[in-house]
Parts: structure tokens; sequence; C-alpha cells
């Protein structure tokens, strides 16, 4: 495995990350401990859930995936783990979560203590927004479109203020985004300095070679103020698996289970994945670890999200770190990605 460190602390993280979203919905209490302890036999040692998840997102498993890590973590050594997890912003079909969904002091404070109780641990040792309470370009939007009847008031000072005082209480390490914009990252980096408020650590947004939007402004704030990517959806609901071409449809795969989740299936994207399976096969690599691989090597990443529902295809995404691009593939990618620039925002 290969490390990194949350930016501004000494936290050493592995680069792959381990998601745990299907956790509860597509993968039992057992199946989830079993791909905890391989990802830790691996040398992962960072995983990643959030309030909300099990997804989709719905009442009855709502938190299963925070329950089973914490079912695994009560035996664990806990100091040797990184544990994330999110607060909820407050869109209305998430009202099933709490009834004070959003950022106030009030909604956050219930936040970490039922993600606490979940993960049976004393304290997170990064918790994130998971998405900004503004109207923004969010989950696959392409443009912002300005709501001048927008009721939102700048409350971003309030909000690092009651992660500041989370974190002297001991209760969360570090806080970071999620879903955000170059806006909103700069927002909260302004605030924290201008006030001697806990620091912004990371952001995590979608990357992959299909989405590669954060390279347009975020990567610049990335490298510059040194927040770090956690990179979601890296294989685009595992589009760039390659098991979603000519049409195939596996039993049990996600989109066959929720064809809601569409943001990767565009006939652009299913071009250019036909484009960089073409590169992978010339590469004589598969197709997942050439997707994970391109993202592993981006210098503004802290961490690779990668899931799995089966402990096979999480052997094949951990492996992944192993797997050096050349500066001629690389060249290549780039070639190809011009062909669709924005395929899947």
């Amino acid at each position: 495995m290969k490390y990194t460190t949350i930016p501004n602390t000494d936290i050493k993280v592995s680069k792959i990350c381990l998601g745990t979203m299907t956790f509860g919905e597509q993968n039992s209490e057992v199946e989830a401990h079993s791909q905890l302890n391989y990802a830790v036999e691996q040398g992962v040692n960072f995983i990643d859930t959030a309030e909300i998840y099990s997804v989709p997102g719905n009442k009855q498993t709502q938190g299963n995936s925070e329950k089973y890590i914490g079912s695994w973590l009560k035996d664990q050594k806990r100091e040797d783990l990184i544990v994330a997890t999110k607060v909820a912003g407050p869109l209305p079909y998430f009202n099933y979560i709490r009834e004070n969904l959003g950022f106030s002091k009030e909604a956050i404070h219930e936040a970490i203590h039922k993600s606490l109780k979940r993960l049976q641990t004393d304290y997170v040792d990064l918790y994130q927004l998971h998405w900004p309470d503004r109207n923004m370009n969010f989950f696959g939007k392409r443009n912002f479109t300005h709501n001048f009847n927008e009721e939102w008031q700048d409350n971003i000072k309030e909000v690092i203020e009651t992660l500041d005082n989370l974190v002297k209480e001991g209760k969360i390490r570090n806080y970071g985004v999620s879903n955000e914009s170059s806006w909103g990252v700069m927002r909260h980096l302004n605030e924290s300095s201008q006030n001697n408020l806990t620091r912004c650590k990371t952001i995590q947004n979608p990357y992959s070679l299909l989405n590669r939007l954060f390279e347009v402004n975020l990567a610049e704030v990335s490298m510059r103020e040194n927040v770090g990517l956690l990179a979601y959806s890296p294989l685009g609901f595992g589009v760039l698996s390659g098991k979603y071409l000519n049409n195939s449809l596996p039993e049990k795969s996600r989109i066959k289970l929720y064809p809601q989740y569409n943001r990767y299936s565009s006939k652009e994207a299913i071009f250019l994945t036909e484009k960089y399976l073409e590169l992978a096969n010339k590469l004589n690599l598969s197709l997942a670890q050439l997707a994970l691989a391109f993202v592993n090597q981006r210098p503004f990443l802290t961490s690779n999200i990668i899931g799995a529902t089966t402990l096979e295809q999480l052997k094949e995404n951990i492996e992944s770190i192993h797997v050096e691009l050349s500066e001629e593939t690389l060249i290549e990618i780039d070639r190809i990605q011009e062909l669709q620039p924005n395929p899947a925002p």
C-alpha cells in the first residue's frame, strides 16, 4: 500500500480508501466485515461512510453502513484506523434522517452524536459536510443557475465554529467538505483564517476518467491551498469496469438494481469508456485498474475512495495501487479525453 497524509495534519492515510455506501443495501453485515478485514490486511487504513448510507437512501437502511462499521470497529485497534463520515445537508427528500436536517449547531450536534453511537467510537478522524446547504450544481448538474429567490443565509462561519468546538471536545479530529465548489472551499478557508478556526482539510468530490471537472478550478485550489481530494466514484458507478459495455446489464449490478443511477451511462460516456478499454488492452491492464491508477497518480489526490460488492472486485481495485502509468500513457489518456471532454458531470 502507498500512503499520504491528510493535508495540514500528521494523519497518515492509505491512498486507497474503502467506501462503504453499499453496506446494508447490496452488502450484508457479514460481507461488510469481510471487506473491512480484507482491506485492512492489504494495508488500507482509511474508511469512508456517511449518516445517509446505505445508498440508495431510504428510511429502512439509513445508518446501516455506520452500524456495520461500528460492529466491526469495536473489536479493532481504533488508533490504527482513520474513519471518516458525513453530515447530510438540507435536501428535502432526505428528511427521514433527522427532523432538523442542515448545518445548524443543533443539527450537527445531533448528527455527530448519532454517528458516533452507530460507529461505536468516541471520535471520528474526519467529519465532512456531505453537500452544501445552498443552491449549487452538485450531483450531476453541469451548469450553475443562480436562484434569485434563494433563502440561504451565508452561515459558513457559524458552521465552522460548530465544527471547531467539536474538535476541541475531541469528537472530531478534522473536517472536510464534499460536493463543493471552488467558491465554497475558498469561503471555508477564508473564514477559518480570519477567525482562527479549525481549517477545512479535504474535499470529497467525484473524479474519474469520465468526470474530470475537478481539474477546471478545484485542482488549483487544492494545490495552492493544500486541500486534498478524496475522489469518489472513480469507476463511475462501475461503468469504468467495462461490465456495462455492449448493452450488458449484469444481474445484481448497481445499474441493474437501481437504473436511476445513470450519471455515467450517457452515450458519450460509453463512447469514451470503449476508447479507454482499447488503451487498457494495449497495456495488458484491466479497464478498472487503468481507471483507478489514473486517479491514484493525480498530484492533488489524498485518497481514492473505492467501493465493491464482492471480494473479487475489492481485490482488483486495491491492487490498482501497484500500477504505475507512464507519461506516454497519461498523454494518451488526455488525447482520448479531448474526444469528449465532459461526458458525465
